[in-house]
């Protein structure tokens, strides 16, 4: 979904772009889902060189608020809150939450990395692990947080859920963000997807006594891919499920400085994005 919102972007920041909104968010589905699949088949140093590349390019939340700056404040911005009512604004707030948790993604395979990395009594994993996990949330801290300071002073209330599509000039930089939007997409997904792929071939093999071979791995892989991309082409509230999902995921798999934060987040998050999805119903049409 993000990729094809990257998409979007993209084809409002070029009016040569003929193609309808409706077309290049299901063609671009098609074609992100397509590159995902081919990704995994390759060697590993092909990979990791692949992922050198992308982390070098993946700079799009600087071109963002800077770009944002350049454009200056919007006229007529208004910063106060969405909501009309106190229950409006409490319900936008839980879900805000889940969209900070989810802005720090890969805490899905947190217990998976940890499970990699060499454990004795005498020194035990959670140390180096908690070093890394502190770096990798300042720099996520870095990168995305001034993204929503200078995106909500300059467009207030107003701003889209992705800062992008509420960009228009210059139309080159737009571009070139929204490519490196896909671009991280399709290398992120990865991460995400090959412990899922694991699990899912590990069940298959011991639980339902299936042949390990090339073709289970291909018809298992097939098919997640397959409904990642029924899913990206026909649910039009990406951002509601941004808080969904940043909140519900968070706790159980992450490290958190306050085990009681994580359960309220875990519990909270996902209440308001649920009531802003069902308040918002009205205004959304499947496959759009």
């Amino acid at each position: 979904m993000a990729g094809a919102q990257a998409f979007v972007a993209l084809k409002q920041s070029n009016d040569s772009i003929s193609v309808n909104t409706y077309n290049i968010n299901s063609y671009s589905s098609i074609v992100q889902s397509k590159i995902t699949f081919e990704v995994p088949k390759k060697n590993a140093e092909y990979s990791s060189r692949t992922m050198k590349i992308v982390a070098t390019l993946t700079f799009y939340s600087t071109i963002a608020w800077t770009a944002s700056l350049k454009k200056g404040v919007h006229e007529h911005v208004d910063y106060s809150p969405r909501g009309k009512t106190t229950n409006d604004h409490v319900f936008n707030f839980f879900s805000a939450m889940g969209d900070v948790a989810f802005s720090y993604a890969g805490h899905n395979v947190v217990l998976e990395i940890q499970a990699t990395i060499p454990s004795t009594p005498e020194k035990p994993s959670k140390g180096p692990m908690w070093k890394g996990v502190v770096v990798a949330y300042i720099i996520v801290a870095i990168c995305y947080f001034p993204v929503a300071f200078v995106g909500f002073y300059i467009f207030g209330s107003s701003v889209d859920d992705n800062i992008l599509i509420t960009l228009e000039k210059p139309s080159w930089l737009v571009a070139a963000a929204n490519l490196f939007v896909v671009i991280h997409v399709i290398g992120g997904f990865q991460i995400f997807a090959m412990p899922v792929f694991d699990m899912i071939e590990t069940y298959m093999v011991k639980e339902k006594k299936c042949s390990p071979s090339n073709v289970l791995r291909f018809t298992i892989r097939a098919i997640y891919i397959g409904l990642t991309m029924f899913v990206g082409i026909s649910v039009p509230f990406f951002g509601g499920l941004l808080g969904f999902f940043g909140g519900f995921a968070l706790a159980p798999t992450s490290y958190y400085f306050c085990i009681i934060a994580g359960v309220l987040l875990t519990i909270t998050a996902p209440i308001g994005a649920l009531r802003n999805i069902i308040l918002q119903a009205e205004t959304y049409k499947f496959f759009s």
